[in-house]
């Protein structure tokens, strides 16, 4: 498989303007997405996870054969080279999807809403220090001030705040695999999940044999919950690693302040969470950095 033809192929055929609205869209459903997992409280991250993986690749691997991707899908598992990024991209991703569940699980969505706000500034910097995407220095001066939010938690709070580290630097090293491979957006998530898969499997047999878990022990409500997995999954996904292989990162994390700004929503106005004065300093540091990034984009032409 001519990998470079294949990189060319895919990413002619996606305008600027596309990724940039498939960025919007991901970031909106991903700051939605806590309202869909508080219909699965009772469910453990990790089983939810489980099942969010075998059923969105059992749904990308159904639309493949319609786009006419499902040969080189096939390639690409083949080749170890391939394979080997998206099992770690995946993996990260996995990561990240359970921290984020186990935060709402634990009441705690506006930290991982802080952990979206710091990921755009994580995106940045490895733009500039593994892409060599230059930045001038107001825009170092963005990425100290999310430094800054960070330790103004620790300092006023005694504790980092882990969850949100966690969050932002998976998904933005996440970011950087999917804009680094050589496949689209659906076939690279579809390889993704395929990776996994197995082991998702394998984890819901052990469930089942132990006759715990959703399946067949739970009412009709939770199991519709839990077959939508597999759409609630891939759809952002497949938005976002399009906006990843078009884009610049430096776009790509602007345009996920959305997800953030409405998860901080659905978090304290929706189930309440405490949001103190320590708190509001330090993602009143982070909104400075997204701020001076911001205008400074603008100010160039460049957002």
């Amino acid at each position: 498989m001519d990998l470079g033809r294949l990189k060319a192929d895919a990413s002619s055929t996606i305008q600027p303007r596309s990724g940039i609205w498939a960025a919007v869209g991901a970031s909106f459903l991903w700051g939605v997405l806590a309202i869909y997992r508080k219909q699965l409280e009772e469910v453990p991250a990790v089983e939810v996870i489980a099942h969010r993986v075998f059923r969105s690749f059992w749904f990308l691997l159904a639309i493949l054969p319609f786009r006419g991707w499902m040969r080189q899908f096939l390639s690409a598992l083949r080749n170890p080279r391939v394979a080997a990024l998206y099992l770690v991209s995946g993996l990260l991703l996995t990561v990240n999807w359970l921290t984020f569940f186990h935060a709402v699980q634990q009441r705690r969505i506006v930290d991982a809403s802080l952990g979206y706000f710091l990921n755009p500034l994580f995106s940045i910097a490895l733009g500039a220090l593994v892409l060599q995407e230059r930045l001038r220095s107001v825009q170092w001066m963005a990425v100290a001030f999310a430094a800054a939010g960070v330790l103004v938690q620790l300092a006023l709070l005694g504790s980092l705040p882990w969850v949100s580290l966690v969050l932002a630097t998976t998904f933005a090293f996440y970011g950087l695999l999917r804009k680094q491979g050589s496949l689209g957006a659906l076939t690279g998530q579809a390889l993704e999940t395929a990776l996994i898969a197995p082991f998702a499997a394998a984890y819901l047999a052990w469930m089942s044999s132990r006759g715990e878990g959703v399946l067949g022990n739970s009412g009709w409500e939770t199991h519709g919950w839990v077959a939508s997995t597999g759409i609630v999954t891939a759809n952002p996904l497949v938005l976002f690693a399009t906006a990843a292989r078009t884009l610049p990162l430096t776009t790509i994390g602007l345009c996920q302040y959305l997800a953030p700004s409405l998860q901080l929503a659905v978090g304290t106005l929706l189930y309440a969470e405490a949001f103190g004065a320590g708190r509001l300093l330090a993602f009143a540091f982070i909104w400075a950095g997204l701020a001076i990034y911001t205008v400074d984009g603008v100010r160039r032409g460049r957002i």
